[in-house]
């Protein structure tokens, strides 16, 4: 089963590497970090790199696609080598996935017309931009398209994508070993349950970030 993590300039590092943590223990797995040219890509915020092994010509046709987001994913929406490898790739795969805004970059090649899907609650308006149906659940499948929403529920699609592809007693074995078993100290996660001035001041810095307004 090869499975192929898509970096880009800019790409938020846990988006990937959640989801690598739990899809590399999964039987017969082949994990393959991919990019445009094979070599360090720059994580956002340009603090950690993380090492492509492998160039798009490489991979042309893996099992599974995953594409991670980033604050801005524009890197990967306006390449049109990773579009068209995005395009090819899910002709063939059992699967094709996203992590935060990585469903703006499977928009941007086309893959999400009529598509229920989610991404991070600052960005799923923009996913009716591309002809999908936005959805604010965590994790979202339509047909053979598994999105998530923001960074740390890419665990939880990996999770789910093992329980599809394999079988659930493998995602619960995956999830001991990992421990995922999370409580989170403050009842913040999402913006339903955020205090309100919290969501305001992750708006507006967000805002300040992208050289917006807020």
């Amino acid at each position: 089963m090869e499975i192929a993590i898509l970096l880009y300039d800019g790409v938020t590092a846990l988006d990937g590497i959640g989801p690598y943590e739990v899809l590399h223990l999964a039987p017969d797995a082949q994990v393959k970090f991919i990019a445009s040219k094979p070599g360090l890509v720059r994580t956002d915020f340009g603090m950690l790199n993380l090492n492509a092994d492998f160039g798009l010509d490489e991979v042309p046709a893996p099992d599974i696609v995953l594409v991670p987001g980033a604050p801005n994913p524009e890197a990967a929406m306006n390449d049109p080598a990773v579009l068209d490898w995005l395009r090819q790739a899910h002709q063939t795969s059992t699967w094709t996935t996203s992590v935060c805004t990585g469903a703006l970059v499977l928009g941007a090649a086309g893959l999400l017309q009529g598509v229920r899907a989610t991404t991070h609650w600052m960005a799923l308006e923009g996913l009716a931009e591309f002809g999908a149906q936005p959805t604010s659940d965590r994790v979202v499948r339509d047909g053979k398209i598994m999105t998530a929403a923001g960074v740390s529920s890419g665990i939880d699609m990996a999770l789910s994508l093992v329980a599809e592809q394999w079988d659930e007693a493998t995602a619960q074995m995956i999830q001991l070993i990992i421990e995922y078993d999370p409580e989170p100290p403050f009842q913040a996660g999402s913006p339903d349950k955020a205090p309100v001035e919290i969501r305001d001041r992750v708006i507006a810095q967000f805002a300040a970030l992208m050289g917006g307004e807020a």
